[in-house]
């Protein structure tokens, strides 16, 4: 269960305005307020703001130089309001402000989801046999599959992507963004990024809603009942797109137990336990619910390597010009020094 904690030095909110802005717009609220930070995450900054017995999440963009595209809070809360309805995992949206009176950037606030969100193991108190935890990642990508399968205009979403191009956008946006945060102790990974343009499969023909950060530790489970998926979080870079890259984003996190020792250093959900699917298992039973044949696996692995090894090098590119003193993010170049060797072994071994 996560639990909010004190909030980090130089990541502390105006209390007395934020209760204002709450109080304005929230009917309802009934007590004193408090506000701890949830520890873990490494991009938006998510908080627990506690009013009487209310419980609430408030997101807002991480302090210091960010990407310009990234970090949309308002684009956010408008997935939700629009997902909600069809897509019964959404947390209920409550408020959401540009007013930089408030905070200095955009924000929102939406309802507290409570379960079990699983981090680098499961606990022993879960009892999870094999059996389920292969059960637990068939669930998940059968939640996956769900939101592709979402008909995005009849909810009013068609204006959150242009589907057209959408991969070769991908490829030419996260380059240039991984040259832009490069620092000199991390690789160049100009054979990646070069690999990857030359690759490109064409546009998909069923375009879809895609969550971009699909992943263990993004979802909810149930606490009476841990195969459950009860809930999707981090809706950040929700846009419209080929539902294979979202697929190989998943994939990227998707470390196995008989993977290289530096891989299983740096994993962060646990899909090595014993019982969870392997990645081509995964991409079988995508294929399977889909009713489509993925030809392409190569490239989506290998761009959700790249894409992970870029999103991680900004966020070390902060703590690298003292923009953030958060230590958590100390040894990341390092990180991405591995997964772009793990690009680099996809492409030697790569048929494509």
């Amino acid at each position: 269960m996560d639990e909010a904690t004190t909030v980090r030095k130089g990541e502390a909110l105006d209390s007395r305005k934020v209760e204002t802005f709450l109080r304005d717009v929230i009917s309802g609220l009934e007590g004193e307020m408090t506000i701890q930070q949830f520890p873990s995450g490494a991009s938006n900054l998510t908080y627990l703001v506690t009013v009487g017995e209310r419980e609430m999440v408030l997101r807002r963009p991480p302090f210091g130089t960010k990407a310009k595209t990234a970090h949309d809070m308002g684009r956010e809360y408008r997935v939700l309001k629009a997902l909600g309805p069809v897509f019964p995992y959404c947390p209920r949206p409550l408020a959401y402000t540009e007013d930089p009176d408030v905070m200095g950037c955009s924000f929102y606030v939406m309802e507290r989801l409570r379960g079990i969100v699983l981090r680098r193991d499961i606990p022993e108190s879960l009892g999870l046999s094999p059996g389920d935890m292969t059960r637990l990642c068939e669930n998940l990508f059968k939640v996956l599959y769900e939101l592709h399968s979402v008909d995005y205009r009849k909810i009013g979403l068609e204006s959150l992507g242009k589907p057209e191009g959408y991969v070769e956008r991908q490829v030419t946006g996260w380059s240039r963004r991984y040259r832009a945060a490069r620092t000199p102790d991390v690789p160049k990974a100009e054979v990646i990024m070069r690999w990857l343009k030359e690759k490109m499969p064409l546009d998909t023909d069923v375009p879809c809603l895609i969550h971009n950060d699909f992943k263990f530790d993004n979802v909810v489970l149930d606490p009476e009942n841990p195969l459950k998926i009860i809930g999707v979080l981090d809706w950040e870079m929700t846009t419209l797109g080929d539902p294979l890259m979202d697929l190989g984003g998943t994939l990227a996190y998707w470390i196995e137990a008989g993977d290289p020792q530096e891989m299983q250093l740096m994993r962060s959900v646990p899909t090595n336990a014993e019982g969870a699917l392997k990645r081509r298992e995964v991409v079988a039973l995508y294929e399977r619910l889909s009713g489509r044949t993925i030809h392409h696996y190569d490239f989506y692995l290998c761009f959700g390597l790249f894409k992970l090894a870029v999103i991680v090098q900004q966020i070390y590119y902060r703590y690298y010009h003292g923009q953030t003193q958060d230590i958590r993010f100390q040894k990341m170049g390092y990180v991405v020094g591995i997964l772009e060797k793990a690009a680099m072994n996809i492409i030697e071994q790569s048929r494509l």
